[in-house]
């Protein structure tokens, strides 16, 4: 998939391997560096990280730290540029008596390419969101709520990173492309990987490559999906609230589970289909004794690969702690599709459905306002007649 430098003697290279080959054998990586000056190559035994925690279908997701020694050229000090091979052996996974090895040519540095201040100088961002892969029939409508909301939040100095896997229609794009041209939004076009069987549309390989892409140009990497809302109660800001944090490498969010098809009806009906999902959609899971999954958030420079909900390969310390200082709303399956998501026009502040307890949360609603007029402050009327 990807190779990236991770300091100025170290990398990490990304990419799918045969999951049977990881249960059933125990294959080995051989980093080599090979400078354009012709000076002596240099060797390192490769470091594998399998980061999809066992997830991994036909194939999984292997992240490969090579460290060579300081002293080498590979440092780049000289500016001659090189090249990283990584000789991958099957180690006996083969049908054969010995074993089986491919050479890949990961990286190609250009001379005098390589900036070494990069791994030192303050980041040009302060908050960066990785995206897992999207794919489908998504809502425009949706995606233009938490987009708006979270530039809103989390500031001038952050970026967005979304990975298309088929889900980026025309329709999505036109929501995209007012954030694109602002310098708000990257859009990585991942639709090859689809032809690969990994877990969930690749996205712990996605994760990691975009993980190590950015590594260095941001303070703090955030992993969540675009049906959740990141929230910091009001008598904080998102930046006090890092700040609070800023002893850790990494700290999970509390999940606020919201109902997909409950809707608020405290209005004329036909006034409600046009309000946005998050101003309608109030309805709060209280079900008690649940496991709740949690989304987090990294300084990237001592992390060397991560997973979905969590990374286990970290310097530093991580905390769960964070209840009532950081949380997120999940609107589950609200994104996947363009129809009205109001099933249910309801006015009772508690009620029970299916078994499950619900009570009114008006949190992301009273937020609504100042997200739109924050919109057409920034991008004007571009949006204005998006649909679901």
């Amino acid at each position: 998939m990807s190779a990236y430098r991770g300091g100025p003697n170290t990398f990490a290279v990304i990419g799918l391997s045969s999951k049977p080959l990881h249960v059933f054998a125990k294959p080995s990586y051989v980093c080599e560096w090979v400078p354009l000056n012709g000076t002596r190559n240099v060797t390192v035994q490769g470091v594998k990280i399998l980061p999809d925690w066992g997830y991994g279908r036909v194939y999984t997701v292997v992240v490969v730290n090579c460290t060579f020694p300081t002293t080498s050229v590979v440092t780049g000090q000289d500016g001659g540029g090189g090249k990283l091979l990584v000789h991958a052996s099957t180690s006996g996974g083969g049908d054969t008596d010995f074993n089986l090895t491919d050479t890949i040519e990961a990286l190609h540095e250009s001379p005098g390419s390589l900036n070494v201040l990069q791994y030192t100088e303050e980041p040009k961002y302060d908050y960066l969101y990785c995206g897992s892969s999207l794919y489908g029939n998504l809502s425009p409508q949706r995606i233009r709520e938490w987009l708006a909301y979270h530039v809103k939040m989390f500031g001038e100095k952050s970026h967005f990173v979304i990975h298309d896997a088929g889900g980026v229609h025309p329709e999505v794009m036109e929501v995209l492309r007012p954030w694109v041209e602002k310098g708000y939004v990257t859009v990585q076009d991942i639709r090859d990987e689809e032809r690969f069987d990994g877990y969930y549309h690749n996205q712990f390989l996605i994760v990691n490559d975009c993980l190590h892409r950015y590594r260095f140009m941001t303070k703090w990497m955030f992993f969540f999906d675009v049906d959740e809302f990141i929230f910091v109660p009001k008598k904080s800001t998102l930046k006090s609230v890092m700040d609070s944090l800023s002893d850790y490498t990494q700290f999970t969010i509390e999940q606020r589970t919201m109902s997909n098809k409950l809707c608020y009806l405290d209005d004329h009906p036909g006034k409600i289909y046009r309000k946005w999902g998050i101003e309608k959609l109030v309805y709060r899971d209280t079900a008690k004794g649940i496991r709740r999954d949690r989304k987090y958030a990294v300084q990237p420079r001592n992390v060397f690969a991560t997973g979905v909900h969590m990374s286990e390969n970290t310097v530093g310390k991580t905390t769960h702690k964070t209840e009532g200082k950081i949380m997120y709303y999940h609107y589950h399956g609200t994104i996947s599709e363009r129809r009205e998501p109001c099933r249910q026009l309801v006015n009772s502040t508690e009620m029970k459905v299916g078994g499950t307890p619900y009570v009114v949360d008006k949190t992301m609603r009273e937020a609504a306002l100042a997200v739109k007029r924050f919109e057409m402050r920034m991008i004007g009327s571009a949006l204005l007649r998006t649909h679901q």
